[in-house]
């Protein structure tokens, strides 16, 4: 359960990481939520289900053996109560049913409206078992009533293989998203200092379109003529990643894939989870909620362009996200009797 199939590197990095850590009879028989099935065909050889239709997602989870949760933040108000309400519903269904609901690599949240905290702090003690990708989700579910015991590492995404990072030299790669944070003197202000930090240092500039329906638009709308690449899968994401002189992230996952890569990183924070991100690695984050100062990016990023980033602080969030393939084994081993 996820919203696989839109486009999104980040999201297909996250299926792509919860197939790869399902033991193989439960992979086999996994039933996916897509909004394109063939975007998750590309993928991987699984079974779909539209994610739209809540009536067939529904009729699907009545042959279900259990409901994943499978990373992102799904209990969340931001993007629409309805939203909220749908899984809510999927939720309740599962228990009823008596199969159980697990939460794999999980942020909570935002939950902006009472009646959202009211509703969540009810479908919390549904939940059979949880891993958080984050502290902050963890002490939020904690508020709501959820007893202590789940576990808690960073975002599975941490976990995988990457192409070592090359890019000394390389271009300046933007993965940035549109936000309502940013008008249009935010935005300016941005394209300005990466502007000038590349004419200073002769470096190409390249956007790199995350979610491909949402970010593609956005260098047109700024007015910018730098450079689109679009990468239609994570390898290739990862590749151009790999090869940077410096990333700036608002993407989430492009943040996560480029310091896995060893990439020298910086984030843009539009939500909670990249300023989650970005502290547990270090990494230097300016909060768009806040005014920033062309100089003062310039001087942030400076100092991290064709600067490798550091080896054990990956290898420590990979520890750590560990409890997320830990949960799948307990609950979906041969040997497992939950």
């Amino acid at each position: 359960m996820g919203y696989y199939g839109e486009h999104n590197l980040g999201d297909d990095a996250l299926l792509a990481t919860l197939l790869e850590q399902l033991p193989e009879a439960a992979r086999a028989g996994a039933v996916v939520t897509a909004a394109d099935a063939t975007a998750v065909a590309a993928l991987a050889p699984v079974a779909t289900v539209p994610r739209r239709s809540l009536a067939r997602v529904r009729q699907a989870l009545t042959r279900a053996d259990a409901l994943v949760f499978g990373g992102g933040s799904l209990l969340q108000d931001s993007t629409s109560v309805r939203s909220l309400l749908y899984y809510a519903l999927l939720i309740v269904q599962a228990r009823l049913q008596g199969i159980p609901v697990l939460f794999w690599g999980q942020g909570l949240g935002p939950l902006n409206h009472r009646r959202s905290r009211w509703l969540v702090a009810r479908l919390l003690p549904l939940v059979s078992a949880a891993a958080w990708r984050d502290a902050a989700s963890a002490a939020l579910a904690r508020q709501l009533g959820r007893p202590p015991g789940d576990a808690m590492g960073a975002d599975p995404v941490w976990t995988g293989a990457s192409p070592a990072w090359h890019g000394r030299g390389g271009p300046i790669v933007l993965a940035w998203r549109p936000t309502p944070l940013l008008d249009p003197s935010g935005w300016q202000t941005l394209l300005m200092a990466v502007e000038q930090l590349a004419t200073d240092t002769g470096r190409e500039v390249l956007w790199l379109p995350f979610h491909a329906d949402q970010d593609r638009a956005l260098p047109m709308q700024l007015g910018s003529s730098w450079r689109q690449v679009p990468c239609p899968t994570v390898a290739a994401a990862l590749d151009q990643l790999a090869g940077a002189g410096l990333v700036l992230a608002m993407r989430l996952h492009a943040l996560i894939l480029a310091i896995r890569c060893g990439a020298p990183a910086a984030a843009l924070a539009y939500d909670p989870k990249v300023t989650a991100a970005a502290t547990a690695a270090g990494c230097p984050c300016t909060d768009l909620k806040r005014p920033h100062a062309v100089e003062a990016l310039l001087q942030s990023w400076r100092l991290l362009l064709d600067q490798p980033g550091p080896v054990d602080t990956v290898t420590a969030l990979q520890n750590q996200a560990a409890v997320h393939s830990q949960l799948l084994e307990r609950w979906f081993s041969p040997a497992a009797a939950p």
